[in-house]
Parts: C-alpha cells; structure tokens; sequence
C-alpha cells in the first residue's frame, strides 16, 4: 500500500484524510473525525464502509489514544496498523506528542521504540 495525503489544509482540529491505495481493486482510507470537547476518531474504511477506529482526543497539548477497534470481519488483514500509521502521521504533521492509553498502541510503541520515540509521550521522555 502507497499512503497518499489528500488535498486541504490540515490543523490540529481541522480535516485530515490519509488515502492507502491497495495495488488491488480494494480501497482503504482513513480519515481523522473531530467532534467537540477536542475528542474525536481516526475512521477506517475499507470499499466504502466503515471498518475500524480509533478513539482519541486533544487534551493539555497532547493526542490521547483511548481505544482501537476493527470490525471481527476484517481481522488480520493490517488495519489496526493503518490505522496506527495515521495517528503518528497527525501527530508528526501537527507536532504533537502521543499519550498510548491504548494497549493496541502501547504494545507497538514498547515494541518499535525508535521508530516512535519522537512522538512517544512516556513516562522516560515527558
């Protein structure tokens, strides 16, 4: 999968869609969904249809990552990892820092340290 960045302005609040193009006739795409109180998700669809997200919410200047979640149908087919590729995206892209409350995202940051330790919000680095 290629990850392409969409056309329109990105803020901390603002619109963010994250295109991965699938060399197959399958799309997916992700998208970042703010609602109030700065919370929001990153969506995941997949053929047009939601297929998993990620709770997260902008809170003292740092993204927390509460939950991620995929639909049992499509189960071991790398979404979570999409969908992670994403948060850290925004999170580079906007300079903030990640606070993994997810155990999903905990586990690949203690598992990756080096690929995540400019984003990583921990208690070594805070």
């Amino acid at each position: 999968m290629v990850p392409r960045r969409a056309a329109g302005s990105i803020g901390k609040m603002g619109p963010a869609v994250i295109l991965l193009i699938n060399t197959n006739t399958i799309m997916e795409r992700t998208e970042v969904v703010w609602h109030h109180n700065h919370r929001g998700e990153i969506q995941l669809f997949t053929d047009g249809q939601k297929a998993g997200k990620m709770d997260i919410a902008i809170t003292k200047g740092k993204l927390v990552v509460y939950h991620t979640e995929v639909d049992p149908e499509h189960g071991g087919k790398g979404f979570a990892k999409l969908l992670l590729d994403s948060l850290v995206a925004y999170a580079r892209e906007n300079a903030l820092k990640i606070v993994a409350l997810c155990p999903y995202v905990h586990a690949q940051f203690k598992r990756h340290p080096e690929a995540y330790a400019d984003i990583w919000f921990n208690e070594d680095n805070g």
